[in-house]
């Protein structure tokens, strides 16, 4: 259970990664206060764990719908999850997460709560996916309830970092985010591997 929990847990803070939405979030509030910054945050953490929750939930009958197997969707979202990594690792932005149509409608919004900074910066494709295969992945109801435990501890750390950011922008070093970036997508590769490694034996 602990191993599976690391497991979960990490994959799920790595691919959501809120050191990497710091710098678009800064730029996209740049005119907002502190206060309308951290509100802001709060929304998209909870909208964030929300969408990610009920991805969680419907996996199964997406699976069913459509006749696929959790090796073959594992093995998806472990591609998924290495695509990602490999932006993290050079520290650039991933299209998955964000795409420069999407940025632009960002800054032009009053409030980019929801979207961009729920979907898809946070929750974008790769933390769905990934949200659906550890559901998928869990054998029983502990297991799955560490899932939605685990979704929801990410939402309130990516909150925490967030607001820290609010509270700070002045201070943030890019070369430091840039590290934490790098080093999240050094993990999320691995992660990535292990779980095609894990359909293959599935399989």
């Amino acid at each position: 259970m602990l191993e599976y929990a690391f497991l979960t847990f990490g994959s799920l803070f790595a691919i959501v990664d809120p050191f990497a939405a710091v710098p678009t979030f800064l730029a996209l509030t740049a005119r907002d206060t502190a206060e309308q910054r951290r509100r802001m945050a709060r929304t998209a953490c909870l909208v964030c764990a929300g969408v990610m929750g009920i991805f969680g939930l419907l996996g199964p009958a997406i699976f069913k719908l459509f006749g696929i197997t959790l090796a073959a969707f594992q093995i998806a979202g472990g591609l998924v999850l290495l695509l990602s990594s490999l932006d993290m690792i050079r520290a650039q932005k991933s299209p998955m997460k964000e795409t420069p149509e999407e940025f632009a409608e960002g800054m032009s919004k009053d409030d980019i709560a929801i979207t961009p900074l729920a979907v898809p910066l946070l929750a974008g494709p790769g933390a769905i996916t990934t949200s659906i295969v550890q559901v998928g992945r869990a054998t029983s109801l502990p297991q799955k309830a560490l899932v939605f435990l685990s979704i929801a501890a990410v939402a309130l750390i990516s909150y925490w970092v967030l607001t820290v950011a609010a509270d700070s922008a002045k201070k943030l070093s890019p070369t430091i985010l840039n590290i934490i970036t790098r080093l999240m997508g050094l993990l999320l590769a691995a992660i990535g591997v292990q779980l095609i490694l894990s359909a293959l034996k599935l399989g």
